[in-house]
């Protein structure tokens, strides 16, 4: 199934696509090699565009106690951080490297009430830049469940990824495993951590959005 944030890249590349290989048979009718070439690469490129919109039903273990990855991709980060923007104190930062190749679904990692909200605007720097988190365009969700945990978890655009798409708003009713948002072509998703919350990865591990529990409370 295709994820509908990738109708427009999706018909503008068939239309681009489909302009390159008609003027090609007007150029060599009798459909030679350089024909079957544009073809062969034309449908290569389609079939890259549609492994970035993909978006397959997940089965999410919905569990109070768990924190769910809301992305596919790397854990490239755990550590003890200062979160400046909303909690302005410690927290545990786990963060999830997307590659061009992953699905670019974002997932809610916990239910409950959505406290916060806010787009920055920023630079495009590479995903692993350690300045990337706080310099780069980003979008910044906070949950609080249940329990009163507060989880902050923020999209961040890379070199590639130049369009952050979220649905979150304040006031929300977040539900574990539903999607909250979409970055397109890659790029990273920081979750933030009461400290002590026991983690339940480790660094390089592949983890799968909606599915993979990354921290117990």
């Amino acid at each position: 199934m295709l994820h509908r944030e990738g109708t427009f890249t999706i018909t503008m590349t068939l239309i681009f696509l489909g302009v390159i290989n008609v003027g090609m048979y007007m150029i060599d009718p009798g459909f030679g090699i350089a024909n079957w070439i544009a073809l062969v690469l034309s449908l290569g490129f389609l079939y890259i565009i549609l492994q970035f919109f993909r978006n397959p039903k997940r089965n999410t273990p919905v569990n109070p106690a768990h924190v769910i990855a809301p992305a596919d991709g790397k854990v490239v980060v755990i550590e003890e951080v200062e979160e400046p923007e909303y909690f302005k104190g410690k927290r545990l930062q786990v963060s999830i490297f997307m590659s061009p190749f992953n699905v670019h679904v974002n997932r809610y990692p916990v239910s409950g009430a959505v406290k916060y909200v806010k787009y920055h605007p920023g630079l495009y720097l590479v995903a692993w830049h350690p300045k990337s988190s706080t310099d780069n365009e980003r979008t910044t969700v906070v949950v609080q469940n249940e329990s009163g945990h507060e989880v902050l978890f923020r999209q961040i655009a890379g070199a590639l990824a130049r369009r952050i798409v979220y649905y979150a708003r304040e006031g929300d009713k977040a539900t574990q495993g539903s999607e909250f948002g979409f970055i397109k072509f890659g790029s990273r998703v920081d979750i933030f951590l009461p400290v002590g919350t026991k983690v339940d990865v480790q660094l390089n591990q592949v983890v799968r959005g909606g599915e993979s529990v990354i921290a117990s409370f």
